[in-house]
């Protein structure tokens, strides 16, 4: 039996290999049209699934952060710029789509079958005014980020206002708040600080005080400060007379200005040599 059906076998390859070269190939070309023909019938049932009304965005549920926006007014920003259904919806585009809505710093988009978003938004939190050169001005949050929206929605009067050069509102924040409460022992309330292109530092206050800081790190400019509260309540006074201005760039003390005194270098010296004894 095992030697019939090794004749069998051998009988069925020689008729194979005795068929014409232009059968093979329709045979070969057949199969290949099957399959092809099976992949695009699978492929057309996946197309009209997908398109499927049931997999359409249906609803939206914002998660995080909606102080500043109500969550009718996020949806209604984004939404316009949200395209696809649950299966080519481009999470990407999404979270620009809500990013891009004033106030929202992040975002971050999920997918919930069959036809939902899940969006855990974080706001941005102003600290801080930020002053631009052509007048239009933005605003930071409490990470040094400059962001931009309307400025009229800040309910925080006592905001301060920052500036300086393009990246540098981290840094100018960070300095702010080292040096505010250094002046606040004096009680003056530091609301505008600027760093200049060249590196120098000048601090403003709510009673129209000025005070130039000069250059230098933030502990050069802690430390400088520190210095001049020391003795300046002294030299005020002594001479009964509120703080118009300092200038504390100088190596050796400080000039001063007292409202309605016009001070020269000399009467300086000798009132901050008067403080130091």
């Amino acid at each position: 039996m095992v030697r019939r059906a090794n004749l069998v076998n051998s009988a069925a390859q020689d008729d194979a290999r005795e068929r014409p070269l232009d059968v093979r190939l329709l045979n070969i070309t057949a199969s290949v049209l099957f399959v092809v023909a099976g992949l695009i019938v699978v492929v057309g049932v996946v197309t009209w699934l997908v398109r499927q009304p049931v997999f359409s965005v249906h609803s939206i549920r914002v998660e995080g952060d909606v102080t500043r926006n109500s969550v009718s007014t996020i949806r209604a920003n984004a939404l316009p710029q949200i395209t696809g259904n649950y299966f080519t919806l481009d999470l990407r585009q999404a979270q620009r789509a809500f990013q891009g809505v004033p106030w929202v710093r992040q975002a971050v988009v999920r997918r919930v079958w069959p036809n939902r978003l899940d969006v855990a938004l974080e706001e941005h939190r102003a600290a801080a005014l930020w002053s631009m050169d052509e007048g239009s001005d933005q605003l930071v949050n409490t990470l040094g980020e400059v962001f931009q929206a309307n400025v009229g929605d800040v309910e925080e009067d006592a905001l301060p206002t920052l500036q300086g050069p393009e990246g540098s509102a981290a840094v100018v924040l960070a300095t702010y708040r080292r040096l505010s409460p250094v002046f606040k022992r004096l009680e003056l309330n530091m609301d505008t600080l600027s760093l200049s292109g060249r590196g120098s530092w000048h601090a403003g206050f709510d009673s129209g005080a000025e005070i130039e800081l000069g250059r230098g790190s933030e502990a050069e400019l802690v430390a400088r400060a520190e210095r001049f509260i020391g003795t300046v309540s002294q030299v005020i006074a002594r001479y009964q007379r509120p703080l118009v201005s300092a200038d504390l760039r100088h190596n050796e003390g400080y000039a001063l200005r007292l409202k309605g005194i016009t001070t020269t270098s000399q009467a300086v010296a000798a009132g901050a040599a008067a403080a130091r004894n």
